[in-house]
């Protein structure tokens, strides 16, 4: 008996000494300390936001401030140096006059909140705005710093979500921040070194020609408008679907136009060019040279009814087809086609929820009525994806399609006898052909389509049609035995 009533006192004592363990840590917390020594510390020392239009803000940044001490902090005042371009709202008050005289408990955390908004800077680069965020307490400051990088912008909007317009020229002085669908009726002329910023839901529609000419120093970009992160760690410009596309389009009874762009990145739409004519004889012609079409959620390039010439150009990571074919005389030379999306890891869509369909890079059909005979011709390019099966001819080769295939590098599981006898194809899923094929978020890796030291497309193209492109994208001067693709290998 008297064991077990020693049983109960020791067990009363232990509840009795941890809660006054817990009071006493409690009380702990709460009392101010004015020694200098006792700091705040923060999630992250600086807030940079990577480009912000001018006049159009940014998203808001989250910064958590700890007390990692023992005892309660009073914060005497916050204040911001200049106060003119970046707005804070700390534990729900957005007042700077307010921020005085706030208790943090020992163990205890603050909200805050960071957003850049910022004027005109008369400017066509971008231009590093900077301040600081002071925290006073214990007769010591401690800052915290505010970066971001400006950019004036042109912005195109339209009404009623659209503008039309018969000529239109772009030049390269300002980047274009674009709000709507962009329909141009006659020629539209994009200069190199030009940046077009599309909003979610913008296109642009050409209905005449287009001259599109960057350079390798200063490409042409079109590409969504966010510039920030689409989670923590997640960059939005990972992100598939921000905008429409551009769309090239002939209406019968209109003249034939003529399409070149060169030197052009076409990045993270829905499709990346979409070129359609209602004539099956006189077709408009398009020039796609040292081109980049990468990370759309349906269609990289589609041509239907259209002649194309497309050389040393990359299309890259489509949730479709990479390429759609279907109508037209088409001449692909040293370009690289592969499809990884989502394969291993999902390329990151935001607005059609749209995973990788079971679908080749290339897709060739001539099995509708409206379309014209289709020629195709594909010389040193590489044909690779997640599918075993990276070529589709949905056609016969019979009187109504034609096609030749010379010097090129396909992942495969098997190819008719007359394409099988002048190309290179493997189905083996583990031949590294690319030097990464991953989005791998925590390495910092993200895809690479250049050619692997290792890699079976190297000296498997045919020299002969190489002399037409002696450079590839990258301006490298191919081997007299040269790689297959747009990059030779280095």
């Amino acid at each position: 008996m008297a064991i077990v009533q020693l049983g109960r006192s020791v067990r009363r004592f232990m509840v009795l000494s941890g809660v006054l363990c817990v009071l006493l840590s409690a009380c702990q917390s709460e009392i101010l300390t004015d020694d200098p020594a006792y700091k705040l510390s923060f999630s992250h020392d600086t807030v940079l936001f990577d480009t912000v239009f001018t006049t159009m803000g940014s998203s808001t940044k989250r910064v958590m401030v700890y007390n990692p001490n023992k005892k309660a902090l009073l914060i005497d005042r916050v204040e911001i140096s200049r106060g003119k371009s970046f707005y804070i709202n700390l534990d729900g008050e957005n007042q700077m006059e307010n921020l005085r005289d706030i208790t943090l408990r020992g163990g205890d955390s603050l909200f805050l909140f960071v957003r850049a908004q910022i004027d005109p800077l008369d400017s066509n680069s971008p231009v590093l705005v900077e301040d600081t965020l002071s925290f006073y307490l214990n007769n010591e400051r401690q800052q915290l710093y505010l970066q971001a990088y400006g950019q004036d912008v042109e912005i195109i909007r339209g009404k009623n979500g659209r503008l039309d317009t018969t000529e239109l020229h772009l030049s390269g002085s300002k980047p274009y921040l674009i709000y709507d669908t962009l329909l141009v009726a006659g020629h539209l002329r994009i200069d190199e070194g030009s940046t077009l910023y599309m909003h979610a839901g913008a296109s642009i529609y050409a209905y005449g020609s287009v001259s599109a000419r960057g350079t390798q120093e200063r490409p042409i970009v079109i590409r969504g408008d966010r510039m920030d992160m689409l989670f923590d760690s997640v960059p939005y410009r990972v992100a598939s679907g921000q905008w429409n596309g551009l769309y090239l389009m002939h209406v019968e009874g209109m003249f034939r136009p003529r399409y070149e762009l060169d030197y052009v990145d076409i990045l993270s739409g829905s499709i990346g060019i979409y070129a359609y004519s209602e004539n099956t004889t006189l077709r408009p012609q398009l020039t796609l040279t040292n081109a980049r079409i990468h990370n759309h959620s349906v269609y990289g390039l589609v041509l239907q009814n259209v002649d194309a010439t497309v050389a040393n150009t990359e299309i890259s990571n489509c949730a479709s087809y990479c390429v759609y074919l279907a109508g037209g005389k088409h001449d692909f030379v040293h370009n690289t086609i592969a499809s990884y999306f989502g394969f291993p890891y999902t390329t990151i869509n935001i607005h059609n929820n749209i995973l990788r369909e079971d679908v080749a890079a290339v897709y060739i059909n001539n099995l509708s009525k409206n379309m014209a005979p289709t020629t195709t011709s594909f010389y040193n390019c590489i044909i690779e994806g997640a599918r075993k099966n990276n070529l589709v001819l949905a056609t016969p080769l019979s009187a109504y399609y034609e096609g030749k295939f010379v010097g090129n590098y396909m992942r495969a599981d098997s190819l008719p006898a007359a394409v099988a006898a002048h190309n290179v194809y493997a189905s083996d899923s583990d031949t590294v052909v690319f030097r990464n094929t991953h989005y791998l978020l925590r390495e910092y890796k993200y895809y690479d389509f250049r050619l692997d030291s290792l890699s079976p497309a190297r000296g498997v193209a045919d020299s002969i049609a190489a002399l037409s492109f002696p450079y590839d994208r990258a301006g490298i001067r191919r081997k007299p035995q040269p790689d297959a693709g747009c990059y030779e290998w280095e």
